[in-house]
């Protein structure tokens, strides 16, 4: 079997197990605002919040901008703990896209200027940005959290490190190697790869016994049948 087809083998069972999927947002700040709910959040909490900033017509910068105080408050309370954590980072985002109209367009443009024009968003780290760039700017880059790491390991892409960033390093580039250039085909790797690594392949107790990938996975074979030797 080609290293390209056990790749695309691992998406489409993941699809066929979870069925279609949400993905982020394509607007660039309300991507940003999506990730500054997501940090410390779920997926419900942070929907719920981006929804109550929807509802009051909060997802544009000069939007927020002029929001009610009290109500982007509560919208954002929404997303849990570290309102004001979210709230100041909202701030400063609001700030960044209202002082540069261009951003969006930037980000759309050549790779070094880009990741550039992100740096000074806060919140969003290497994972983030290159979400945005994947999910806002068209860019066909493979955005690897502690999730798609470990999901990746567990399956055998990229070296096992104490260093997060090199393993993530790692991990991207060995699973990039088997995707088609396709901005597409990388969204859909990132969203059923994370995806999978919140609802099954969790990091403690991974539900490896009803994993859809087991077959595929030499560290789920190797939890079964420890399991089964107690």
């Amino acid at each position: 079997m080609s290293p390209v087809s056990r790749l695309e083998d691992t998406l489409d069972a993941l699809r066929k197990f979870y069925g279609p999927l949400p993905t982020p947002p394509r607007d660039p700040f309300t991507l940003f605002v999506w990730e500054v709910l997501s940090v410390h959040s779920t997926p419900r909490k942070r929907d719920a919040a981006l929804t109550a900033l929807k509802r009051i017509r909060a997802l544009t910068p000069d939007a927020m901008w002029r929001a009610p105080q009290k109500k982007l408050e509560e919208s954002v309370a929404l997303a849990g703990p570290y309102a004001e954590n979210r709230l100041r980072a909202l701030r400063t985002g609001v700030d960044l896209f209202r002082r540069s109209p261009s951003l969006p367009a930037v980000i759309r443009g050549p790779l070094a200027a880009a990741r550039r024009a992100l740096k000074p968003l806060p919140q969003l780290g290497e994972s983030g940005a290159h979400r945005m760039l994947l999910f806002a700017a068209d860019h066909p880059i493979l955005p690897v959290d502690a999730r798609v790491s470990r999901v990746g390991r567990r399956l055998g892409y990229g070296d096992a490190s104490d260093d997060f960033r090199k393993q993530a390093r790692s991990v991207q580039e060995a699973l990039t190697c088997e995707l088609p250039r396709s901005v597409d085909a990388f969204r859909r790797a990132f969203s059923y790869l994370s995806h999978h690594g919140a609802a099954t392949c969790t990091e403690r107790d991974p539900h490896c016994s009803v994993c859809p990938l087991l077959e595929e996975c030499p560290e789920g074979r190797k939890r079964v049948r420890t399991m089964a030797d107690r």
